[in-house]
Order: C-alpha cells, then structure tokens, then sequence
C-alpha cells in the first residue's frame, strides 16, 4: 500500500464478520417424503458458511478489488456491507454514506415509467424530490432513454434497464460506492461510460469496493485486492500480485 493510504482513516473496517445459513437436508422431493418430514419432530438441517471470518480494511479514498469463483461469498460480504443482511458474528463498521450497485435495475417497478422510476429509485438513495428534478435532464441523457422515459420499464431491454440504474445511482458522487459486476452490464459503449464515471470519482475521493470476475478491470482499478474462496479470505495484498496468485490456483485446477 501506498504512504497515501497507509495513512489515510478508514471508510470500512470488516472485523471478523461470518455469515451463516441454515440448511434443510434431504428436502422432499415428492407427496410421500413431505407427509414423512412433516411425522419427524425437527427435519435435519446443516448450517451454510457464506462467510466465515472475514476482516477487510478499507481505506478512505481507495479502490478496493474482491475477485474469487462463484459461490465464494463475494455477493454475500457485499450485502453485508449494503445492510441487506447482517453477520452472523463480527461486526461492520462504516464512515459514510453508502451507495450499493447490487444487480444494476434492482428495485425497479416494471409498471412504472422511466420517469416514476427516476423519482423512486431517488427517492431510496435519499435525494429530495428537488434534487431529483435537477438532475433529471442529466439522468435521462446518459441513461441515452430520451424517447422511452415515459414508457414502462416492463417495455425495456435488459440493457436499457442497466443503463437507467446505473445513471440514477450515479448522477451523484458517492462517498462509498459497492459495487457487483456493473461493468458487465449493458453493450460495450456504456461499459466505457461506467468506467469513465468510476474513473472520475475515483479521482475525486469516493471509496469503491468492486467485485468482478473481469479480473482486468480489477487490475485496472483497484490498488489492493482480497481474494476469497469459499467464505473465507485467502489473500491481501496489491492487487497485481493477488490477481497473478488467482490466476495460478485457477490454472490448477
């Protein structure tokens, strides 16, 4: 780590944080296995560790990368961080306002138009309803939605829906942005635009924490990088050497 960021106060401090799941073993598969769970006092269950002793230090103003295969709990430790869910043990602790791209579009009601949508995704994010008419116009613009604003998003591409989430959540620059695969969203024009969106908050101060399987991108724009497999974290350290040790187990196996 850089002098900078050795020094700099922290945005995220992850302390030993597990996330656990209970399980229902054997589930009935058929009328006559649910009428005997149903005779049995308590089914068998066993307990799923999504995360299991996890600690991250994040410091304000960096970009930190989390790369690991699927179903290693990078989604989860960024619910966790959303306060979509919460640890099972440990504790998080954050200075700032958080701003999470989880599924760009989540949240969205497909019977609403572009523009009720605008108004309520804002209105999560706790923009006032005079914020939100002023950035609009800008919304709607990088969005490139100007003639399908007042249609329902039930009508939109996938594309176009990412493209609407991700305008909205960005027309403002988060203090600390959580971020899940957004670049992989949309066509390659708007992955640029994302970037170039990253690029200038990451300049500016906002911390980001970006989970991606591209691990160029992470490369690209993380200074330090966790690698986690199966709940638990392997590795820390700058992100070049992490993702050159990724790439080993990955060619392994």
């Amino acid at each position: 780590m850089n002098t900078s960021l050795e020094t700099a106060s922290p945005a995220i401090l992850v302390d030993n944080i597990s996330v656990h799941y209970e399980r229902t073993k054997n589930q009935a598969s058929s009328i006559k296995e649910v009428l005997v769970h149903l005779l049995r006092k308590k089914p068998k269950s066993e307990t799923i560790k999504a995360l299991d002793g996890v600690s991250l230090d994040i410091k304000r103003g960096e970009t930190y990368g989390v790369i690991g295969r699927n179903g290693s709990g990078k989604s989860t430790l960024l619910k966790a961080l959303s306060k979509i869910i919460y640890p099972t043990t440990g504790r998080i602790q954050i200075w700032g306002k958080v701003t999470p791209l989880l599924g760009v579009g989540a949240g969205f009601h497909p019977d609403l138009t572009g523009r009720e949508n605008i108004i309520l995704y804002s209105t999560v994010l706790g923009r006032t309803a005079a914020r939100t008419k002023e950035l609009f116009d800008e919304i709607v613009e990088f969005a490139e939605l100007e003639d399908f604003i007042e249609e329902p998003i039930r009508i939109y591409s996938s594309g176009m829906v990412a493209r609407l989430g991700f305008a909205i959540a960005m027309a403002e620059r988060p203090e600390i942005l959580l971020v899940d695969e957004v670049l992989s969203v949309g066509d390659e024009k708007f992955a640029e635009k994302c970037k170039g969106k990253f690029d200038q908050f990451c300049s500016s101060g906002t911390t980001v924490v970006f989970i991606s399987h591209n691990l160029g991108a992470v490369r690209d724009m993380c200074t330090r990088t966790s690698w986690l497999h199966k709940g638990k974290i392997l590795q820390t350290g700058k992100t070049s050497d992490i993702i050159d040790e990724y790439k080993k187990f990955l060619w392994k196996r």
